[in-house]
């Protein structure tokens, strides 16, 4: 209860106040929005120096959707109560959610490990956010779909937390690294790229655990009959198959600035918005078709 006291007490220092429109979206052009049937984006870490708010707010001013699912460690709970930081650019991110919401746009918040203290308020609103514990997506072509952040099948986390703590710590020295290179890259004109990243991919206990992960994950969404899983967590974007079923990951807004889209036609692609050859491509798509597609909550099993 102590977590959702905290929650309760900060809530009104990061939303910023509800108007018809924040004040950067009305220089927003909408017709050169990218248009999705569904938006899946997790592990923005928003209360933190590593997320990368201005790509994120730029994305979400640029892509629109019917349905926005929010997959976790969307705002990093476990640093904002060691130390409270929160800039500009996070807060022009919740104005970006709520724009959307005050469009019609379904907003869907499924919580991680890292804001775990909205799993909590699972059935309720928030400015219009609905906040439940992990949900069934049908796609336009009638795939179902489970979402969830994934950390409950990650041993750290789920049997020793003090050291999943520990290792969140040690992973923000590393982004620290990462804006670090990032600026001395930007002044000599080349483009993004995550040390971070390349290190976890390289590192061979590393890449057996995404693998393993990702195996765990989708095994358990076999034995839930469904078609494929959606999850975020590891900060690795990817979509395969894994026995039969089809395994999404989102990725995350401290390394690769991703998001998982869904077109109308129920195709699923990742979109990375640090690529300049994504971020301003113009994407011209058919209207959407059933634009909340069926959705519904699930409680998380004992």
């Amino acid at each position: 209860m102590a977590d959702v006291a905290w929650f309760e007490n900060a809530l009104g220092s990061f939303l910023p106040t509800r108007a018809s429109a924040p004040p950067t979206a009305t220089a927003t052009d909408t017709s050169r929005f990218n248009r999705h049937r569904t938006i899946f984006i997790s592990d923005t870490h928003l209360g933190t120096r590593g997320c990368k708010a201005e790509a994120l707010a730029d994305f979400l001013a640029h892509n629109d959707c019917a349905t926005l699912f929010l997959v976790g460690d969307i705002v990093d709970g476990w640093r904002l109560k060691r130390r409270w930081y929160w800039t500009d650019a996070q807060t022009q991110v919740i104005g970006e959610i709520l724009r959307k919401v005050d469009n019609g746009t379904r907003v869907i918040f499924v919580p991680g490990n890292h804001d775990e203290f909205a799993r909590e308020y699972a059935g309720r609103l928030f400015a219009g956010v609905e906040v439940i514990q992990e949900a069934i997506h049908e796609t336009a072509d009638g795939k179902r779909l489970w979402v969830l952040h994934g950390d409950r099948f990650d041993g750290v986390i789920s049997f020793a937390k003090w050291l999943a703590h520990a290792g969140d710590w040690a992973y923000g020295w590393a982004l620290r690294f990462n804006d670090l290179l990032f600026r001395v890259r930007k002044r000599m004109g080349l483009p993004y790229w995550s040390l971070s990243a390349f290190l976890k991919h390289k590192v061979k206990n590393a890449v057996e655990y995404i693998s393993r992960f990702e195996e765990v994950v989708a095994e358990q969404a076999r034995l839930r009959g469904v078609d494929g899983v959606v999850c975020g967590h590891i900060h690795h974007a990817e979509i395969r198959e894994i026995g039969g079923i089809i395994y999404h990951n989102d990725g995350d807004w401290v390394e690769s600035c991703s998001a998982l889209v869904e077109d109308a036609h129920g195709n699923m692609e990742i979109l990375r918005w640090a690529d300049p050859s994504q971020r301003h491509a113009a994407r011209s798509q058919a209207p959407l078709a059933a634009p909340h597609g069926a959705i519904k909550a699930q409680a998380v099993p004992a």
